[in-house]
């Protein structure tokens, strides 16, 4: 019996690249002047310099932006709390980088450590024309900067392996089979550095949890999750139209099957922005809408996160934990008191609370939970959680 149910667990519980924790930072990556700064501006509602000449932004500029949820606005609306606490996305503005960034051009090894800080990418794609706003290339060709921007942290991944894989060839070498975990780090090091080669994202490859444990000691540039971003013209945003759209879909289609690709205009956020009176009329009018929460939503769930919530008349708040996390590591996040004593979990779901109205009204339907340590914590579930802490436990 025990065996199965460490099976089920870990069959629950898949590794993914990427670091662990929950103060994760998703960060705008792009060529310079493809709209970066305006996006993070009204991303973030700050004015930071998003000036018309390469490398405005050098150091990252870093904020946190409340996810929006309508199940948190409704909770706060019935409990009426004082004190309200959603979810934050944590959002770097990163300088663009250029070609030969990984040879350092443009400043580009400091800006290639921003990205690395980083645990996902926002790939910011210019499609709008715009004489006063200079293309460093040129001319506008999104497809053509997304390659750059990937090739040069696909390098850069390869410069780092190579330094690297020596180091830990030489463990490999005095040690032998006697190091399993510095073995299967090193084999797998050197089949990153080859798919790099062929030009394959660490990403988009095909990993063995032994080796997504051994890539993530490394956090390779092009093991980051990515969201493209596609920054349109206000007038092709509103048309739903744009020469680009059709052949960013079909590029990355075949180049990253399966990405998540979101349109929106950082023109016309920033009408919204600057005209906040206006901004639902306008918006009713051109029968158009903000992609901003949209983008918001997508960076936090790429990032592997998820919340719980605590509610009740003095507080309503939103929990950042991690996809997969258990109840006792949940109830962590709250107050390691909580976790090292940890008893039960108290569970409920937003949607029963809805229906019936009331604490009771969830618990007169049946519909309110005791789970213990081996409960998988769900996005949106309401936890009150039971603990006892005593002084044996200390030394």
């Amino acid at each position: 019996m025990p065996p199965k149910k460490k099976e089920k667990e870990t069959e629950q519980s898949p590794l993914y690249l990427g670091r662990f924790g929950t103060s994760l930072k998703i960060g705008i990556v792009g060529v310079p002047n493809v709209g970066k700064s305006t996006f993070f501006n009204v991303l973030c509602k700050q004015s930071i310099p998003a000036e018309n000449f390469p490398f405005c932004t050098i150091d990252p500029n870093e904020s946190r932006v409340a996810v929006p949820d309508d199940r948190f606005d409704w909770l706060c609306d019935h409990f009426k709390p004082p004190s309200k606490v959603p979810a934050y996305l944590q959002v770097v503005d990163i300088a663009g980088l250029v070609k030969g960034a990984s040879e350092g051009a443009g400043l580009g090894n400091a800006f290639l450590s921003h990205i690395k800080a980083c645990d996902a990418i926002f790939s910011m794609m210019r499609v709008f024309d715009d004489p006063d706003v200079t293309h460093v290339d040129g001319e506008v060709d999104p497809i053509r900067d997304t390659e750059t921007i990937f090739q040069e942290l696909r390098m850069k991944d390869i410069a780092y392996l190579t330094d690297n894989i020596e180091k830990v060839h030489k463990i490999v070498a005095r040690m032998g089979d006697k190091d399993k975990a510095a073995k299967n780090e090193y084999e797998t090091m050197l089949k990153a550095r080859e798919l790099l080669q062929e030009g394959k994202d660490v990403r988009k490859c095909t990993w063995s949890n032994k080796e997504i444990e051994a890539l993530n000691k490394h956090l390779l540039l092009t093991s980051k999750p990515v969201i493209y971003l596609i920054n349109m013209s206000e007038k092709d945003y509103i048309k739903k139209k744009g020469k680009w759209l059709m052949k960013i879909k079909q590029y990355l289609d075949e180049a990253d099957p399966g990405a998540m690709m979101i349109p929106f205009s950082g023109a016309l956020e920033q009408r919204l922005l600057d005209d906040p009176d206006n901004a639902k009329t306008f918006l009713e009018e051109n029968k158009t809408q903000s992609n901003l929460n949209k983008i918001i939503v997508q960076g936090y769930k790429t990032l592997g996160l998820q919340y719980f919530f605590t509610v009740g008349t003095d507080e309503v708040r939103a929990w950042t934990i991690q996809k997969y996390t258990k109840a006792p590591q949940a109830a962590g996040k709250i107050h390691s008191d909580m976790e090292r004593g940890f008893i039960k979990a108290e569970v409920y779901k937003y949607d029963d609370l809805v229906e019936h109205k009331t604490e009771s009204g969830v618990k007169a339907a049946g519909k309110y939970k005791m789970e213990g340590k081996n409960y998988e914590v769900h996005d949106g579930d309401i936890l009150m959680i039971k603990f006892n802490v005593t002084d044996s436990k200390k030394k």
